[in-house]
């Protein structure tokens, strides 16, 4: 037999054997599903009898409708669940918006509460601007004056539509931002003018001449009654009582121009030139630490308080002068501290 026939053979072989397994699969399949169907058609009944004498209740329901009942049961379950699962989460949603609610509810009533002190302050802030602007008097200060609060805030929201709330409280925001802006520039203008007057500043006399502490004034500028002859006198300075030791400054830029002692007087004492004219005089230290000639800055140390001279207790005798005359040293004294006061007579 050629190999051509031999092919064909088993060619037709291998067909004829694919056809019949796939009959015998097919009417397995078709077995399977009349035997299937027939079972499903087979009928249950079910009996409801009751402990009285009623009449027994009973239906037929077949496998078909069973089937078909615990698929719907099975489907509305599972509906059941997956409702009863989003419910809970979105009740969990709710709290936690609500929460944040009433977080928020609560810093928006502290943020009012914070504009209410803001819009005080502001008030405040004004006033002094006001003032300063008022001493400085230059160009920028005028305008700014002029301006009142800062702009018309018709600008940004409608007077129309303010109401008590969140837009009153925006535009006292804006306002003050507005305010604020309008500040920059007069503040240049005092920062300016105090560079310029600093080294004017710095050669006047203004600063405290004990290092440290207060002290109390126990005698002031002006007629006095003399501790140990009781007789009347012009006092030419003020007497700063407080412990020995404590550092006695220089309160200007200056040289010194003397230093000496006076045993009927003011014991061991310092006189400083300063600029345009001042002279201060520092007397009853415990001993001076500058010499003669000695240039001092603003704030150095140039001796400690003592009780030197003719003197009651403790205490600095300082004296303010310009040209040939004194004046009341408390005119150039920024004095703040409630400690001063007057109290045990201390004096020349």
């Amino acid at each position: 037999m050629s190999p051509v026939n031999q092919y064909k053979k088993f060619e037709n072989e291998f067909v004829d054997a694919l056809e019949k397994r796939i009959r015998i699969i097919w009417h397995a399949i078709i077995a399977l599903f009349k035997s299937g169907y027939q079972k499903g058609k087979q009928r249950f009944t079910v009996m409801f009898i009751p402990h009285s004498e009623k009449r027994i209740f009973n239906f037929q329901i077949s496998v078909f409708t069973l089937i078909f009942f615990i698929f719907l049961l099975s489907v509305l379950i599972l509906a059941f669940i997956g409702l009863s699962t989003h419910f809970t989460s979105t009740n969990e949603r709710i709290v936690r918006l609500s929460r944040n609610f009433d977080a928020s509810e609560a810093s928006l009533e502290s943020f009012k509460d914070e504009i209410v002190e803001l819009r005080k302050i502001v008030k405040d802030f004004k006033l002094q601007m006001e003032d300063v602007l008022n001493v400085v008097g230059t160009e920028g200060a005028k305008s700014f004056l002029q301006q009142g609060v800062g702009g018309n805030l018709s600008n940004f929201v409608s007077v129309d539509d303010l109401e008590e709330g969140s837009l009153r409280d925006l535009s006292d925001l804006r306002s003050l931002r507005a305010y604020l802006s309008n500040t920059i520039e007069p503040l240049a203008e005092i920062h300016n003018f105090l560079l310029a007057q600093k080294e004017l500043l710095m050669n006047i006399p203004t600063l405290w001449p004990l290092r440290g502490v207060r002290g109390n004034i126990t005698n002031n500028f002006g007629p006095a009654k003399h501790p140990f002859t009781g007789g009347w006198y012009i006092h030419k300075g003020i007497d700063i009582a407080w412990g020995i030791g404590v550092p006695i400054v220089a309160t200007a830029k200056g040289k010194v121009q003397k230093v000496d002692f006076d045993s009927m007087g003011l014991g061991h004492y310092i006189v400083i030139r300063h600029n345009y004219g001042f002279h201060t005089k520092y007397g009853h230290l415990q001993k001076p630490i500058v010499k003669k000639g000695q240039e001092v800055r603003r704030g150095e140390t140039i001796g400690y308080m003592g009780n030197s001279g003719l003197s009651t207790g403790p205490h600095l005798h300082y004296e303010v002068g310009i040209g040939t005359q004194v004046i009341d040293p408390i005119q150039f004294l920024n004095i703040r501290s409630p400690l001063i006061k007057k109290s045990v007579t201390a004096s020349r």
